[in-house]
């Protein structure tokens, strides 16, 4: 994995940019102020850094994903993982926990001035704040009324033509000259 991070490096991987230009440990504060001090005596797992939070919600901002795909993605790429300190055996937080991260700041307003400080600061070590998109090719079924012709039958012909060499154009005669000569 070390290597790949090396290449990633060399290809220079713009979140590592920003994680070394920007000191995120300053955002800290407003978050976890926001919601609240948590009861450790009930149990159950350990809250996520409300820092690792913070960063998932600055890649899901930049590349106007939803939470989800914004959690999917950490989980998947190697730079956003190593943008938000995680290695690959290591918990994402889901949709779910960003959304309950995101809202607290929003009912205090603490939020709204999170990526305006967050805009200074990118700004301050000399870089412009821009906003990218991510595509993603997906496949979906399509329903059969949409496909015609889809089915057994039709695979076990189009396999015929691609294994005998046929063509499935239609045979056609000689081919009468038009007026540009072909």
């Amino acid at each position: 994995m070390g290597g790949r991070l090396r290449e990633l490096s060399a290809q220079g991987d713009p979140l590592e940019k920003l994680a070394s230009s920007v000191d995120f440990e300053i955002f800290r504060a407003d978050p976890t102020a926001a919601l609240g001090a948590r009861d450790r005596g009930k149990g159950g797992r350990p809250a996520f850094d409300p820092v690792l939070k913070f960063r998932m919600l600055v890649l899901q901002a930049l590349h106007g994903l939803s939470l989800a795909q914004a959690a999917y993605l950490v989980a998947d790429r190697l730079s956003w993982m190593r943008f938000c300190g995680l290695g690959p055996g290591d918990a994402v937080p889901d949709a779910n926990t960003l959304w309950d991260f995101r809202e607290a700041p929003i009912a205090t307003g603490a939020l709204e001035a999170l990526f305006p400080r967050l805009d200074r600061a990118i700004t301050g070590a000399g870089y412009l704040p821009m906003a990218g998109q991510i595509v993603d090719a997906t496949l979906m079924a399509a329903p059969a009324s949409a496909t015609p012709g889809l089915g057994r039958r039709a695979s076990r012909r189009a396999r015929r033509r691609v294994t005998s060499g046929r063509s499935n154009r239609p045979r056609r005669g000689r081919r009468t000259p038009t007026r540009a000569g072909r």
